[in-house]
């Protein structure tokens, strides 16, 4: 079957930090994951937007925590997409949420093959970065296979670094992965951190927001050229400054790059990385 952007519907869960993914392209949808406080529950940029979310993380005395969608959310957004031949589901890494999985479970309870699932080993903007790449593929025509080709390629050349004002939102959450090392040595240390094969890990230690902006640089310059075919994307936690320096930044150091997204990590994945996480991230895109 060749696939189009008329025929094929793109599905998105909300890690993607993109509220409204149909304002972005007409054929893309949003899955929500949960976000808790207390006994409240409340759909990821749904009913409750990042800035909301933060306004109240500041307040509040209880933790909050986050859930998966179910099996049912993604049947019944599966469901509602009937005029659509066909259907590609990104999700966040599978080894960070069960959320690839409850996609999986519908994708069977619909029965035949109308939804290609993919896992993007990846988070927030990362996840809009590898969609916008299959959106383009869609625009020319493209099939099943070279739509996973091209996922396959994004999860082994992908990249993307990212730094947290403190580990204890990841710890707290479980999503440490193999930077637990580092938790209990940041005394004025902000950790820099990467997602490699689809988890959390660790690429080093530099003292102080400065020398975290220099590694930043230091490493979009060493691993993408100042080229069109090479795409970015900044996101960030309650940030805006930050994040408005790692624009500036791109501009002077890559102003032929595309940016393909600047955006603030919503309440699921700021309830993990927590206020002041700060992400940039690049991948070529094959020509």
């Amino acid at each position: 079957m060749r696939l189009s952007a008329e025929t094929t519907a793109v599905v998105l869960d909300s890690t993607a930090d993109l509220p409204d993914p149909a304002a972005r392209h007409p054929n893309w949808r949003l899955v929500p994951l949960y976000v808790r406080f207390g006994d409240e529950t409340l759909r990821d940029h749904v009913d409750l937007t990042a800035a909301e979310f933060y306004e109240r993380l500041r307040v509040t005395s209880v933790p909050p925590a986050t859930s998966q969608p179910t099996p049912g959310d993604f049947q019944e957004a599966f469901e509602a997409l009937a005029e659509f031949e066909r259907i590609v589901c990104i999700t966040v890494s599978a080894k960070l949420s069960g959320t690839f999985e409850s996609a999986r479970l519908a994708a069977e309870a619909i029965g035949g093959d109308k939804v290609l699932l993919v896992d993007s080993a990846s988070a927030s903007a990362g996840i809009v970065i590898l969609a916008e790449s299959i959106q383009r593929r869609l625009a020319l025509g493209t099939s099943d296979g070279e739509i996973e080709s091209a996922a396959e390629r994004f999860r082994r050349e992908a990249d993307l670094r990212f730094t947290v004002d403190t580990l204890d939102y990841l710890v707290r959450g479980g999503r440490i992965g193999k930077a637990a090392g580092l938790v209990g040595q940041l005394l004025n240390v902000k950790p820099i951190l990467t997602i490699r094969e689809g988890e959390v890990e660790p690429v080093k230690r530099v003292r102080g927001r400065a020398k975290a902006f220099a590694e930043f640089e230091q490493a979009l310059v060493s691993g993408s050229e100042d080229d069109p075919s090479w795409h970015l994307a900044v996101a960030h936690a309650d940030a805006q400054a930050d994040a408005d320096r790692i624009v500036a930044t791109i501009e002077r150091v890559r102003p032929n790059a595309t940016l393909d997204l600047v955006t603030t990590l919503g309440p699921v994945v700021g309830t993990h990385g927590g206020p002041g996480t700060l992400g940039l991230f690049w991948f070529r895109e094959a020509t």
